[in-house]
């Protein structure tokens, strides 16, 4: 089988390799790939920023946005060939921590978890691939290639329940909410904060392009410059330094700050650190970060796709590659909201 794969550490060490099928496994669902999307991740990995190959390898399959049909599960799993699945991204550590005994390994104590495509475990980008059927998730065959955004999605699932869980705390709920960048993971916060009734104002540099185009056809205000209005929540999806600073001076006194992008480590602190201290305990503010998600979240991520508009969401995969072209996938070019790798038509 073909697979995308690279040597971690290693810059521009990725290849398409010719890999032998997976070893037969009666307790695994064989998935024959769909699709893969392609995020900053994966081009983080490309460049040798990080990464970890399986033990005993050298290599690493590519991959963890991935959307496949299954081939074979086992006669107890909940799932029959012809389904359509996305794969779990993390998996939980052997020993296991108190978070991963009980389901919840995005939130591992003791950093041992694997993650596919990234972390110790092969990723989704080969023809073929394994998986347990308790980290598969099935997915309707109406959301076509939008399935693809189910791995994103998820993301911004487990970054909605953690911010109405602090949001408890007040007997005013959240009102207005300002979501910082219009990638696919800010656009699926903004999807699920208008799904919650809530007002969604999205910021963006980019003033022309589909990235506009796709707020305002959501419904939400679109911004290349801070709004000069109260902000009750807000999710960053940037990890640009100066975007989150912002976006913590702004918020509105006990506003929550969700944090989901990552700042470059090229990047030296500008925020001072005095009057955060003093800002977060004199008006009840909460800031806190969110990275990857369990089971719950995508199920949750797939019943929000289900009750976005399908038309909308296909129109996030600005670019569809397909597998004879590989390498364009991982090219980065203006106008790119979702590029989606294809092994099938």
């Amino acid at each position: 089988m073909r697979a995308v794969t690279i040597a971690p550490g290693q810059p521009a060490s990725i290849a398409l390799q010719h890999l032998d099928d997976p070893e037969p496994d009666t307790g695994a669902v064989l998935v024959r790939a769909l699709a893969v999307g392609v995020c900053g991740t994966d081009r983080e990995l490309i460049d040798g920023v990080y990464g970890e190959a399986p033990p005993g390898r050298e290599r690493l399959v590519l991959g963890h946005e991935s959307l496949g049909r299954v081939l074979v599960a086992p006669p107890a799993s909940h799932l029959v060939p012809g389904d359509f699945v996305v794969g779990i991204v993390r998996h939980p550590d052997p020993v296991p921590c108190g978070n991963c005994a009980i389901g919840e390994w995005d939130m591992c104590r003791n950093g041992r978890y694997t993650e596919r495509g990234i972390k110790q475990a092969d990723g989704f980008c080969a023809e073929h691939w394994q998986a347990h059927p308790d980290f598969l998730v099935k997915v309707s065959p109406a959301l076509g290639i939008a399935a693809v955004l189910l791995e994103p999605a998820s993301v911004i699932a487990k970054a909605w329940e953690h911010i109405e869980h602090i949001g408890e705390r007040s007997r005013r709920g959240p009102r207005r909410v300002l979501v910082t960048g219009a990638g696919p993971v800010g656009l699926m916060a903004a999807l699920m904060g208008l799904q919650r009734g809530l007002e969604v104002h999205l910021l963006d540099h980019n003033d022309a392009g589909p990235k506009p185009r796709l707020a305002r056809a959501l419904g939400v205000e679109y911004h290349v410059a801070f709004p000069s209005i109260e902000i009750d929540v807000a999710i960053e999806c940037t990890g640009a330094p100066a975007i989150v600073e912002q976006a913590v001076a702004r918020i509105a006194p006990g506003g929550i700050v969700c944090l989901t992008g990552l700042s470059g480590s090229r990047h030296g602190s500008c925020i001072d650190i005095a009057a955060l201290n003093q800002s977060m305990v004199l008006e009840n503010r909460v800031l806190f970060g969110t990275v990857n998600a369990n089971l719950r979240h995508y199920r949750a991520a797939a019943d929000a796709l289900a009750h976005a508009d399908r038309a909308w969401l296909e129109q996030l995969v600005t670019r569809r590659v397909p597998l004879s072209q590989w390498q364009e996938a991982y090219e980065k070019r203006r106008g790119d909201v979702k590029t989606v790798l294809l092994f099938e038509d």
